[in-house]
């Protein structure tokens, strides 16, 4: 694409001046990821090259990504970061070691990439501090896996660290997932206009206006094909003075021109492209050495440098990726093993003997087993690094190329293990498709469904998991009580998530299961026996039997480092059992522990269900900035792991539904519930229930709410079902059926007197009070008051505070009223609790008051991620502590600060808790 000045590329000035946007703020100390994308030729390495000069003073780094090392994890990072390796000893223990691990610099446990991620953002962070740095990533489509993952999780938490994160990628696609959520800019054809400029520009002699337009209609504008279609025509026809060929080569007619340019090289020429389109790297001296080996001499990229095919100077680069694909796929087969035989001896001179093995299988058409069993041990080196996309893709060739029935079903398992674990669950199914028949062979016929269980949990079909894993545990023979209660522990969470989905089986049943294999009472009781037997005999004898189990299991939960603390299991079935026993205390204490847990561990996909839950829990502390702070990073989380939103919003429609936001609950409830029932997640169809019963109660509609409520009722889901119960007892009073509210009245009398926390019995008190006659109902709502103080659930004070006001007035004692009424305004006023305070607004007017309408939240508009910043360094964390806590840098910490003192009109840390109480 042609230059027009010094600045703007032909038919880019609106992409050039986003650039220009990004260097800048970059130079200001801010930080912008942008993704060009775009087909092939249409301009996407101009408009990174344009990026670099625009960066004088800034340090840019440039990598481009190469087909070969797909399969090789962490490969592009390594590339990315060889220059700043030095440094990685300042990171953080847990960085540091996860870093270590990725590129086998260090032994150790395979490395979570997020961790990889954050220590990466850290490093560029520290590097970016004594000079502003633009990372220039260019076919980001080529890289692997793992790295594109990591610089997705970077480039979505890059704020204020004079960082720039540029991508040029083909049109978006699901490989390209990682990198969902940055700003893209999506490059298209030039303009007519433009298309001509550039033709002018670039082609010696006239071009007919006719013509031009059939180039341009031709090749949809792309520059590339506008270039190279002009170049093939002579002057003549480009002048309009010749006729034009019938078919132009455009479109993918582009590679099989490139092919016709290569095949007119020499021979030499020719083997030494084909020997650069199968290389790994892009070193000149490499390449050398690898020609050597078939003779090939300095004169042979003469032709090729000449017709700017190939540029060996400062790197080994083709013109354009279709001249490598064109030049790899048409060569002969044998031609291709040779060379890919080439690299395999070269990879093991330099002590690589990953590359080694996958180039000897790209040289290899029949089975081997020599070659088989280095891909085996290749694959052990990459699950070491958490490279699980490399350790699936060497399996995977390496069963090709196994004779025996056996060795290759078992190679096909790993394969299919190692693919589930990078997240390709769709592969994981083929390839244990596959396998099925050799593991039944050999014994094997267990762990491969509970392999296909863990494919089903993945796909979001829970319903299918408890029937099968019930089969399973019928098989294990001799029985092998752990394993059967592992096993039982994943069906009791599936069934709980799928409930009345649940196809196959019945929560009913998986719980007689589990009931029927008890534990080796001399044994160790870890957290998931408890909550197993818990929710089991919840579902199977009642709910007073399960309450202790359920407590021991809150209590015991995440309090040790063993390797469940930060599974999703776990998390939920927690986080559903504190709810059950209505334990406010018990709750935030084991969440809290969970979330210190699994960011300790780099665990994203657990610590999004912890910042769920603790969304819900701060709602109901009456503290909205902090629980929309939590859900944000949950959504983030949700959106960096490849989890669909529907999956998290539950908790915000409850938040939603508090600060009587009612068109946005309705969506939301709307948008949760629908995905629940195509995924077949009950459990997600109850958070909009529940939600929506909520809003309804602040709105005053109180049939609806019970029409809602009841649903929830009828199915008693645990940690929902003993919830539901006091809002059906008011709605059911209010709404006049008084049958509804006395029979859950009747449920919660025994199970809140079985749970004996502050929050059951208040609850219990605050219901009572509204059935109650007229001379009782006084002494229950003092109760309710009594009890509710002492808890973490705000909400449900100033409720206790609104009925016992609304009673007081109904029985005259207005005076009475109003000081019970003006307290709950004032309390859901201060938590934007905005329907609940429109109806206590309504009840002080109706009692003769007159209050003020509620103003805005007063103080300064903190955003959620600053009220977080603010909250923990006013508990006495540093900037390095909050940094890792939240998966950002020390500068964006700093950054936030900065504008939290100056909202705040502080100049110290030391004031900030004094601020916030204010």
């Amino acid at each position: 694409m042609a230059r027009v000045g010094q600045d703007v590329l032909v038919g880019r000035s609106a992409d050039c001046r986003a650039l220009d946007d990004l260097v800048g703020a970059v130079r200001l100390g801010l930080s912008r990821s942008l993704v060009i994308a775009g087909e092939a030729g249409i301009g996407k390495t101009r408009l990174l090259r344009y990026t670099a000069q625009a960066a004088g003073g800034l340090r840019t780094v440039s990598i481009a990504g190469v087909g070969s090392e797909l399969r090789l994890g962490f490969a592009a990072l390594h590339r990315m970061l060889v220059p700043f390796l030095d440094r990685i000893g300042r990171l953080p223990g847990p960085q540091r070691d996860a870093l270590g691990s990725a590129f086998g610099l260090s032994a150790g446990p395979p490395a979570d990439r997020f961790l990889v991620g954050l220590g990466t953002l850290t490093l560029l962070a520290d590097v970016a501090a004594e000079q502003p740095l633009i990372w220039l990533v260019d076919d980001a489509q080529w890289l692997d896996r793992e790295s594109l993952e990591v610089l997705g999780f970077v480039g979505r938490r890059l704020h204020a660290d004079s960082l720039g994160l540029l991508f040029g990628v083909r049109e978006p696609s699901p490989e390209l997932a990682a990198l969902d959520g940055l700003p893209t800019r999506r490059l298209g054809g030039l303009e007519p206009a433009a298309a001509r400029a550039l033709l002018a520009t670039r082609v010696p002699g006239p071009v007919n206006a006719r013509v031009a337009a059939r180039i341009i209609a031709e090749t949809g504008g792309n520059p590339l094909a506008l270039l190279e279609l002009a170049g093939l025509l002579t002057a003549d026809q480009l002048a309009g003075r010749s006729p034009l060929p019938q078919r132009l080569p455009a479109g993918r007619g582009m590679q099989g021109h490139f092919l016709r340019q290569v095949k007119l090289l020499p021979l030499d020429t020719r083997s030494l492209l084909l020997l650069a389109s199968a290389a790994a790297g892009d070193d000149p001296a490499v390449l050398w050495r690898a020609a050597a080996l078939l003779g090939l001499g300095p004169d042979a990229a003469g032709p090729a440098v000449a017709q700017d095919i190939l540029s060996l100077d400062p790197r080994v680069q083709f013109r354009h990726p279709l001249i490598r694909s064109a030049v790899y796929e048409g060569a002969r087969l044998g031609d291709r093993l040779r060379v890919h035989d080439v690299w395999a001896s070269i990879a093991g001179q330099d002590g690589n003997p990953d590359e080694a093995a996958w180039h000897r299988a790209a040289a290899t058409v029949v089975p081997e087993e020599q070659v088989a069993a280095d891909l085996e041990r290749s694959a052990a080196r990459a699950e070491r690094r958490g490279g699980y996309v490399a350790q699936a893709a060497f399996l995977t060739r390496a069963a090709e190329l196994t004779l025996d029935g056996h060795h290759r079903a078992m190679r096909l398992f790993a394969a299919a293990q190692a693919h589930l674990a990078a997240g390709d669950s769709a592969l994981a199914e083929a390839l244990l498709d596959q396998a099925a028949p050799g593991l039944a062979a050999a014994g094997m016929h267990v762990a491969a469904q509970r392999l296909r269980a863990s494919i089903a949990v993945f796909f979001s079909r829970h319903k299918d998991v408890p029937a099968l894993l019930l089969d399973t545990v019928a098989a294990v023979d001799p029985p092998d009580v752990p394993l059967i209660r592992e096993m039982l522990f994943e069906a009791m969470q599936a069934a709980l998530v799928a409930r009345q989905y649940t196809t196959g089986t019945t929560l009913a049943e998986v719980a007689r299961a589990a009931l029927r294999a008890p534990r080796d009472p001399a044994g160790v009781v870890n957290v998931t026996d408890l909550l197993l037997d818990g929710f089991a005999t919840r579902t199977a004898v009642g709910y007073p039997a399960a309450v202790p189990l359920l407590r021991a299991a809150v209590a015991a939960s995440f309090t040790g480092e063993q390797p469940a603390a930060a599974g999703i299991p776990a998390t939920i079935l927690g986080w559903f059992a504190a709810d059950d026993l209505w334990d406010d205390q018990g709750r935030r204490a084991m969440l809290k522990r969970a979330e210190a847990a699994q960011r300790r561990h780099g665990a994203l996909g657990a610590l999004r269900i912890t910042l769920a839950g603790l969304t819900t829990g701060e709602a109901w502390a009456g503290r909205p900035a902090e629980a929309e702070a939590c859900y944000l990073e949950a959504a983030e989380i949700s959106a960096s792991v490849g989890v669909p939103a529907p999956a998290t919003t539950g908790v915000l429609l409850e938040l939603r539904a508090w600060q009587g936001r009612e068109d946005e609950s309705r969506a939301l409830a709307e948008m949760t519930a629908q995905w629940g029932q195509q995924r077949g997640a009950a459990v997600l169809e109850v958070f909009a229930w529940m939600g929506l019963t909520v809003l309804e109660l602040g709105l005053g509609r109180y049939s609806e709410a019970l029409s809602w409520g009841m649903r929830i009722y009828d199915d008693d889901p645990p940690g929902f079902g003993n919830r539901i119960l006091p809002e059906i007892v008011e709605s059911g009073v209010r709404g006049g059926d008084r049958a509804a509210a006395a029979a859950a009245l009747a449920r919660l009398a025994d199970r809140a007197t079985a749970s004996g926390t502050p929050w059951a019995l208040g609850m219990l008190a605050r219901s009572r009070a509204l059935l109650a006659r007229s001379g009782d109902a006084e002494i229950f709502y003092l109760a309710a008051i009594a009890q509710l103080t002492g808890t973490l659930v705000r909400t449900e004070l100033a409720r206790a505070h609104l009925l016992y006001g609304e009673w007081l007035r109904r029985q005259k004692r207005r005076r009475d009223a109003r000081s019970q009424l003006h307290t709950a305004y004032g309390m859901f006023n201060a938590m934007g609790a905005a329907a609940f305070s429109r109806r206590t607004r309504a009840e002080l007017l109706a009692a003769g008051d007159r209050p003020d309408q509620p103003a805005g939240r007063p103080g300064p508009d903190l955003t959620p991620q600053e009220t977080q910043v603010c909250r923990l360094a006013a508990a006495g964390a540093t900037n390095a502590e909050i940094a890792t806590h939240l998966f950002v840098t020390t500068s964006t910490v700093e950054y936030h600060l900065s504008k939290v003192f100056r909202k705040l009109d502080i100049t110290s840390r030391r004031q900030l808790a004094t601020a916030l109480a204010h």
